[in-house]
């Protein structure tokens, strides 16, 4: 499978939830199953790299999978809300380069 830019990701996302999804969910109810999907790579993170155990249930949890749900609703509501993420994503970056340009390498418990 080729890489895929994040602009692609959204009309990919879009023609899917036209057609496949029929339509988007409202915004609210997305904004309820992004928190829904959050909660399940927390659980997994929790368990897979914290102090939590897996339940027998549990035995089948992929957490790339999990990530990708979060990114599949995240996408849907920057399209339906008329964000661009490319846009979003560069504007993002440059405002954290400027904010933060000295204050990680001045953090001493960043430092090794």
């Amino acid at each position: 499978m080729s890489d895929v830019t994040i602009r692609q990701m959204q009309k990919t996302v879009d023609e899917w939830v036209r057609t496949i999804g029929v339509r988007y969910y409202s915004e609210l109810t997305n904004t309820a199953v992004l928190m829904e999907e959050v909660g399940e790579v927390a659980r997994i993170m929790a368990r897979q790299y914290g102090d939590q155990s897996f339940k027998k249930s549990d035995e089948t949890v992929n957490l790339a999978d999990e990530i990708a749900d979060v990114l599949f609703v995240l996408t849907c509501i920057a399209n339906q809300t008329g964000i661009d993420l490319t846009a979003a994503f560069h504007k993002n970056m440059d405002k954290k380069t400027v904010r933060d340009k000295d204050r990680h390498a001045n953090n001493p418990k960043l430092q090794s």
